[in-house]
């Protein structure tokens, strides 16, 4: 089997939305450089994701210098969208968890409560090093996310997504696969493992950059949304649930924190440290 590399970077500027995937990115403490440093809410404050609308799969953000962004969807005209200062902050909710963050211009508001057809509101994270702590069960004193779902990095690998294919192949709903990676929307695909290896990682370099291993991803109702068509199906979930089940928890991937900052490429040699 060839030495692991970096197969792809994946750099998501507003949660729930199509990202980029850049040849290389820059690994700050609390994630990739603009990797979900915007988020919209809806008018009581909570996070609105892919699990409610998913037609936000249909919706890309692609970064600006500055933080800015510059999003787009069908049907809707493409908006510039500046860094907001911070002069002032709101308390949203991310799943359950409150957080302060920075209301965007009012047209921002106006172009994603048009096109999600709801009242809602794009935030901004300002100030990433102090305003969310990771969950203390698998973080060291200080360690920080952005709005990803729990931690700074997710990391898949093709063998694994391979393997759940072929499982999909022989399970009761053949026509779904096989699936592409963007259903589960990582930031850094592995090439080169053996199907599954990653559950025993704990630590691992990706290029110059180190990394513990949290804990495994559970996956939720976006990995049955097809990020090209915003169509939902029954895969992966029922055949995670038959194969890759941890407790309650469906799982596909593995959440990793930082321990230094560095920048990683696609090509990169990978090295599980432990």
């Amino acid at each position: 089997m060839p030495n692991p590399v970096v197969r792809s970077v994946h750099v998501h500027p507003v949660k729930a939305m199509r990202g980029v995937a850049p040849a290389e990115a820059e690994v700050q403490p609390w994630g990739l450089a603009g990797d979900r440093r915007w988020t919209v809410v809806d008018a009581s404050g909570k996070v609105v994701t892919q699990r409610r609308h998913p037609r936000m799969a249909l919706a890309s953000a692609a970064p600006l210098p500055g933080g800015g962004i510059t999003v787009s969807a069908p049907g809707r005209e493409p908006l510039t969208i500046e860094v907001p200062r911070p002069s002032s902050t709101i308390r949203v909710e991310v799943f359950e968890t409150p957080v302060e963050a920075v209301p965007a211009d009012p047209a921002a508001d106006a172009w994603f409560s048009a096109y999600l057809e709801t009242e809602v509101r794009l935030v901004h994270m300002d100030d990433p090093a102090h305003r969310r702590p990771i969950d203390p069960d698998y973080a060291l004193p200080g360690e920080t996310v952005s709005f990803a779902d729990g931690f700074p990095l997710l990391v898949t690998t093709v063998s694994s997504l391979d393997a759940l294919n072929s499982l999909i192949a022989q399970g009761d709903q053949p026509d779904e696969g096989p699936l592409p990676m963007n259903r589960f929307r990582p930031n850094v695909v592995v090439d080169g493992t053996a199907p599954w290896a990653e559950d025993g990682w704990t630590r691992l370099s990706l290029g110059e950059v180190t990394f513990r291993v949290a804990k495994s991803c559970g996956r939720c109702v976006v990995t049955t949304t097809d990020q090209e068509t915003a169509e939902r199906g029954k895969e992966p979930l029922r055949t995670l649930a038959r194969h890759r089940k941890d407790g309650s928890r469906l799982i596909f991937g593995q959440n990793l924190v930082p321990e230094h900052t560095g920048t990683i490429r696609v090509g990169d040699p990978v090295e599980i440290l432990g």
